[in-house]
């Protein structure tokens, strides 16, 4: 057969096909879509890291319970963390310390917020070094304490409060009270037996408040509690960033007191 008439029929045979396709209302097949294939997702590598099993307050002695190890990304540990390839034993290390600064649950343990207390109190394993802890008595009604909301860790300034023997001598009969500021901005470590917040307590009583002093700073308080009557007036917590101050110096020339005379304030200069 010529290829003429073979390429007529093959011409023939696709015009038909198309119009029965036409007449019929069908649509030719779409044709085949090719779908991409999704790159394989890279496997984050990750390292053991130490973390508390639950939260950890302050002052808790630290048991085999309250830790774990934890999958941790590697680009995100960072060089304070314990790691189980760096420090195998460190769950069993860590094992007796005492919490210096709460952690969260979750949280990683880092070595600069544990104390190890090798059988000293805790008190003395939380202060800084060449601060002492001085205790004054405290009405456990708070009525020298802020109403007794005064709580570990807050702010106070001290005041003292006596009897002015020469102005009582001197003066038209009566006692003359004087006031003032001998501290400004301490730390309290603890009220009480209480060294912090627990379970939500707002209000913390007991018959002593324990600062956070300086060695002048103890023999100031020491003196004011055997000459008068300390009182804790509570600072703002956004006063808390300012550095303490030793004793509080005059203000303006000569400085000044207050002096309570029948009931009256008075601001009068030091002598």
């Amino acid at each position: 057969m010529k290829s003429s008439r073979l390429l007529l029929i093959s011409v023939a045979a696709v015009t038909g096909i198309g119009a029965f396709i036409v007449m019929s209302g069908r649509e030719p097949p779409p044709a085949p879509v090719a779908v991409p294939v999704a790159p394989p997702v890279p496997t984050m590598e990750t390292v053991d890291v130490l973390v508390a099993a639950a939260e950890l307050p302050m002052g808790q002695t630290l048991k085999a319970p309250d830790l774990r190890w934890q999958p941790w990304p590697k680009a995100a540990a960072g060089d304070g963390f314990l790691q189980r390839s760096g420090a195998p034993t460190a769950l069993e290390d860590t094992v007796g310390s005492i919490v210096r600064n709460p952690f969260l649950a979750g949280e990683p343990i880092r070595r600069e917020k544990l104390i190890k207390a090798n059988g000293s109190g805790f008190l003395s394993a939380i202060l800084p070094s060449g601060m002492r802890a001085v205790a004054i008595s405290i009405d456990a009604r708070g009525s020298n304490t802020a109403g007794g909301f005064i709580l570990p860790n807050d702010r106070v300034d001290v005041l003292r409060t006596y009897r002015d023997e020469e102005a009582s001598r001197s003066g038209s009969g009566g006692d003359v009270q004087v006031s003032e500021t001998i501290l400004s901005n301490i730390r309290v470590l603890a009220v009480g037996q209480t060294v912090q917040e627990r379970n939500g307590e707002r209000v913390v009583t007991g018959d002593t408040a324990t600062l956070e002093l300086t060695p002048a700073q103890a023999e100031a308080v020491t003196l004011g509690q055997k000459v008068g009557q300390l009182s804790l007036a509570l600072r703002s917590l956004a006063d808390a960033g300012q550095a303490a101050q030793p004793a509080a110096e005059p203000q303006g020339e000569g400085g000044g007191v207050t002096v309570v005379r029948y009931g009256v304030a008075k601001q009068m200069p030091r002598r």
